[in-house]
C-alpha cells in the first residue's frame, strides 16, 4: 500500500509553485544575453559552486545511485575522488583561458584557436548530447512520480518539464542559479532524512547494515583486485585506476568543455573565484556520493539483501535497480517526509534540467547563430533566446520518454552517452592548447573519428559482439584517438 497522504501532495504543489516564484524573483530584469545567460558576471562564488553540484547531481544520484550499491558496493565513490583531480586541473588549466579572452561559451576558445566551423561544429556535438543525456534523467525523475499518482510517464515528465520551464524562460541563469541553492538543500536534506527513517526501521540500527553489508564486501571503496586479463581490465566493474584516472578525464571534459557546467562558472566575477566554485564543488559530490551510496546499503539491510526483482510496488515486480529507492519513499517515508523527500527529487531534476534548457540555449544563439541577419540587435538576441528555451525544453521532454525500455542503471547509461562526445571535445581541447601546429582539419577529422568509435563501443555490446566497456574509460579513449588521429593527419599533412 502506498503511503502517500494529501499532505504529501500539498508540500509538493506547494513546493513547485514556490519555486517557480522564487527563480522568477531572484533573476531581476533581463536586459541583454549577458543577463540571460552570464548573470552580468557578477554571482558569488558559493552560488555558482553550490549550482554546479546541483546541475550535475541530478535525480540520476538521487535514484540510481542508491540502486547502484544496492546491487553491487561503494566502488563507485572511486569514480568521484577521479572527479575532484579532474576538476582541479579545470581550475589550473582551462578557467584562465575562459577568462583571459573573456568568453561567453566554451566552444569560443575553439572558434578562436581553429576557427569558426570548429566551434560550430562542437556546439552542435554538445546539443546532441545534452539532448540523449538529459532525456534519461528526466525519465528518471518520472519513475517515482508515476508510481505515487498513476499518471503516465508523459504526464508526469510534462508536469516537471513545464514548472522548470517557467523559470528558466523568465529569469534566465540567474533563475537557475538561485534555485539551484536552495534545490540543492532540499535534496540533501531529503537523502539525510531518508538515512534517519531507515536507520529507525532497522531492528538493530547500523549493526543490521553492517551485517548484510560484510559479507558481500559492499562496503568496499577501492577496488585493488587485479583483472584475470588485459581485456577484462577495461570491461569490468568499477576499478581504481579506471576510477581515478577516467574519473579525471571525465570531469575535464564536463568541467571544463560542456557549456552547461562552464556556463554557471562562467557567471563569477574573476577567474580566482570560478576557480574556487569548480574545487569546492568536487568535494561536495563526493560527500553526496557517500551519502547516496550509503542509503543503498541501508535499503539493502531493510529489505535484508533480496534480489531487487523480488520486490514488488503496486502488485508488481520491480524491473530496475533504479526503482528500489522510489518505491521505498513512496511505502515507508511517514506523511509529510514523504513530501518533502519527493520535493528533494524533483529539486535534484529540475536543477539539471533547468541548467540544460539554459545552456542550450545559450549555444544556439551565441554559437551558432550570433551575427545572424535576422538578429539585429541585443532586443532581437534577448528574444530568440528566450525562444530558444521553450524549443529546447518540449524536444528535450519529448526525448525523456525513449528511454523507457533501457533496464541498465540510468546513471551509467547517462554517462556513457555524454563520454560519446567527452571523449573528443577534451580531446579537441587539449590538441589546441599543447599543439601549435594543429589546424582546423585537423581538429575536426580527430573529432570526428573519436566520436564514431566511440559509438561504436558503446552500440556494438548490445548486438553481443563485444563486450561492454566501463564507462570509466570512455573520456580517456576519446582523448587518446584524438591526439592519434591529430597526429596522423598533421603528418601526412606535412609530406604533402
Amino acid at each position: 500500500m502506498i503511503n502517500f497522504s494529501p499532505v504529501d501532495y500539498t508540500i509538493i504543489i506547494v513546493y513547485l509553485i514556490a519555486v517557480a516564484i522564487f527563480g522568477i524573483i531572484t533573476s531581476g530584469k533581463q536586459t541583454s544575453v549577458k543577463d540571460y545567460f552570464l548573470g552580468s558576471r557578477n554571482i558569488p562564488w558559493w552560488a555558482a559552486c553550490f549550482s554546479v553540484v546541483a546541475t550535475e547531481t541530478s535525480t540520476l544520484t538521487f535514484i540510481s545511485i542508491p540502486g547502484l550499491a544496492y546491487i553491487s558496493n561503494m566502488n563507485f565513490l572511486q569514480l568521484s575522488i577521479g572527479f575532484l583531480i579532474g576538476r582541479i586541473i579545470v581550475a589550473m588549466v582551462f578557467i584562465p583561458r575562459y577568462y583571459s579572452g573573456n568568453m561567453e561559451t566554451a566552444y569560443e576558445f575553439l572558434g578562436n584557436r581553429f576557427g569558426e566551423p570548429m566551434r560550430k561544429y562542437a556546439s552542435v556535438t554538445f546539443i546532441l548530447l545534452r539532448i540523449f543525456a538529459d532525456g534519461v534523467r528526466l525519465f528518471t525523475t518520472a519513475i517515482p512520480i508515476k508510481f505515487i499518482t498513476g499518471l503516465g510517464y508523459f504526464e508526469c515528465i510534462l508536469i516537471v518539464g513545464v514548472i522548470t520551464l517557467i523559470y528558466s524562460y523568465i529569469g534566465g541563469i540567474k533563475a537557475v542559479i538561485w534555485t539551484d541553492v536552495i534545490q540543492m538543500f532540499v535534496y540533501t536534506f531529503g537523502a539525510v532524512a531518508s538515512m534517519v527513517i531507515i536507520y529507525n526501521l532497522l531492528p538493530n540500527g547500523w549493526d543490521d547494515v553492517t551485517a548484510f553489508a560484510n559479507p558481500g564486501d559492499k562496503f568496499q571503496i577501492f577496488n585493488l583486485k587485479m583483472s584475470d586479463s588485459f581485456s577484462s581490465f577495461f570491461t569490468g566493474g568499477y576499478g581504481l585506476i579506471g576510477g581515478l584516472v577516467g574519473g579525471a578525464f571525465l570531469a575535464m571534459a564536463s568541467h571544463g568543455t560542456d557549456q552547461m557546467i562552464v556556463q554557471r562558472l562562467l557567471t563569477c566575477k574573476d577567474k580566482r573565484s570560478s576557480q574556487k566554485a569548480v574545487i569546492v564543488s568536487g568535494i561536495i559530490v563526493t560527500v553526496q556520493f557517500t551519502i547516496f551510496l550509503v542509503v543503498g546499503l541501508m535499503l539493502y539491510a531493510l529489505y535484508e539483501g533480496v534480489d531487487f526483482k523480488s520486490l514488488v510496488i503496486n502488485g508488481q515486480n520491480l524491473t530496475k535497480s533504479d526503482e528500489i529507492f522510489p518505491m521505498f519513499i513512496v511505502q515507508s517515508l511517514p506523511v509529510g517526509l514523504a513530501g518533502i523527500v519527493v520535493a528533494g527529487l524533483l529539486s535534484a531534476s529540475m536543477s539539471t534540467l533547468s541548467s540544460t534548457f539554459n545552456s542550450l540555449a545559450s549555444t544556439t544563439i551565441l554559437d551558432l547563430f550570433k551575427g545572424k541577419k535576422f538578429i539585429k540587435d541585443e532586443k532581437d538576441e534577448l528574444k530568440y533566446s528566450k525562444l530558444a528555451t521553450i524549443f529546447w525544453a518540449i524536444v528535450i521532454m519529448g526525448t525523456g520518454l525513449l528511454f523507457q525500455s533501457e533496464t541498465n542503471p540510468a546513471v551509467d547509461f547517462a554517462l556513457k552517452i555524454q563520454s560519446l562526445i567527452y571523449g573528443g571535445l577534451l580531446g579537441v581541447f587539449l590538441l589546441g592548447i599543447m599543439s601549435v601546429k594543429a589546424q582546423l582539419k585537423d581538429a575536426i577529422i580527430s573529432y570526428t573519428f573519436a566520436i564514431v568509435i566511440l559509438s561504436l563501443l558503446f552500440i556494438l555490446p548490445k548486438f553481443g559482439v563485444m563486450p561492454a566497456i566501463n564507462l570509466t574509460w570512455f573520456t580517456l579513449f576519446g582523448v587518446v584517438i584524438t591526439f592519434v588521429i591529430a597526429n596522423i593527419t598533421m603528418l601526412f599533412r606535412k609530406r604533402i
